[in-house]
């Protein structure tokens, strides 16, 4: 590694050598307690539908007529958790799940129904909600519901503003604490694994405050947003464009590290010798940073030009002031 450190800034030439010593980056652990957490069997709750069936029983089963739909004939689990079952009365069936109210209403049918054989389904999902806010595409609440529902479908159902969204952090708040997800690095299978609770709020950032700037002898300067860490200095450059053919000078690229926070700490400026198409290949394993500057000097024959343009308006101004002043000595 060929480097150097003068006042606030510190000089790092970007070469294999110097690459192979940096340690490789590792993927952003999966917090334990979100894959070992198994989804519990589904507990009603306030606003939820029922169908209660009880066999041999259609006055019980269909009091709206068996022609209705079954939404006609649900019931209603109220916002004070409770139910109102024909014989049965009021039963407080927020928390229970499916299994416990069925076999609570068949305990209760027994006095007026002969072994009654009763089956209960959740037709409409009223309460328990998977929030999702940030980059999603549709950011409508999840219902939870029988079915487990994992964070890929969530992430399935909702979709990715991919322009906008910062895919290196997503959170997830269960309980109070916050999860911070890499979804650049996690595996499908991973996604697959974790299983959303009714309350979880999922939060995806949006790149707006991650930009890099890219300047110089480039064909479009400008800032990049990117959604991902994993940017390398060779994509950045190529969506700009790439380095000017012209006026670029291909041993001249730098980026500047670390600027925003000098009063502190020195900032680092690495350096690409870019002559040789090899180069491409070591930018292709250098990832760039939110905050980087990516500049591009210009080559010597273009500064040489620059000059003579600068030159030939200000020589063209002394002469018509020279001329002017003759003009006047002569009055």
């Amino acid at each position: 590694m060929n480097s150097a450190e003068k006042g606030h800034v510190q000089m790092v030439d970007i070469t294999p050598d110097w690459l192979a010593s940096q340690p490789m980056d590792q993927p952003k652990p999966i917090p334990q307690e979100l894959l070992s957490y198994q989804p519990e069997s589904y507990r009603i709750g306030p606003g939820d539908m029922l169908y209660i069936t009880v066999w041999d029983h259609p006055e019980l089963t269909a009091p709206a007529g068996s022609q209705q739909q079954a939404s006609a004939n649900s019931r209603l689990v109220r916002s004070d958790g409770t139910l109102f079952y024909p014989y049965v009365g009021t039963v407080k069936a927020a928390g229970m799940t499916v299994d416990q109210l069925r076999q609570e209403l068949t305990s209760r049918l027994t006095s007026f129904v002969p072994h009654p054989q009763v089956d209960v389904a959740v037709t409409s999902y009223g309460s328990q909600l998977i929030t999702l806010q940030g980059a999603f595409s549709k950011s409508d609440p999840q219902q939870a519901t029988t079915i487990p529902l994992t964070l890929a479908q969530a992430i399935g159902s909702a979709g990715i503003d991919l322009p906008h969204a910062d895919l290196s952090d997503l959170v997830l708040t269960r309980d109070g604490q916050d999860y911070h997800l890499d979804l650049n690095t996690m595996s499908k299978a991973a996604e697959q694994r974790i299983y959303l609770k009714p309350g979880d709020r999922l939060f995806l950032a949006y790149n707006d405050n991650k930009e890099i700037y890219v300047m110089g002898e480039v064909l479009r300067p400008q800032a990049l947003n990117f959604r991902t860490d994993d940017l390398t200095l060779t994509q950045a450059l190529g969506r700009v464009g790439g380095l000017n053919p012209i006026t670029s000078s291909s041993k001249s690229v730098y980026i500047i590290r670390g600027i925003k926070d000098l009063a502190h700490n020195p900032a680092t400026v690495y350096h690409l010798n870019a002559r040789s198409p090899a180069a491409f290949a070591v930018a292709d394993n250098f990832h760039v940073q939110a905050g980087d500057v990516v500049w591009v000097g210009a080559a010597a024959i273009t500064q040489w030009s620059r000059f003579l343009g600068q030159l030939v308006p200000l020589t063209n101004l002394v002469g018509t002031a020279a001329i002017a002043s003759g003009n006047t000595s002569g009055l």
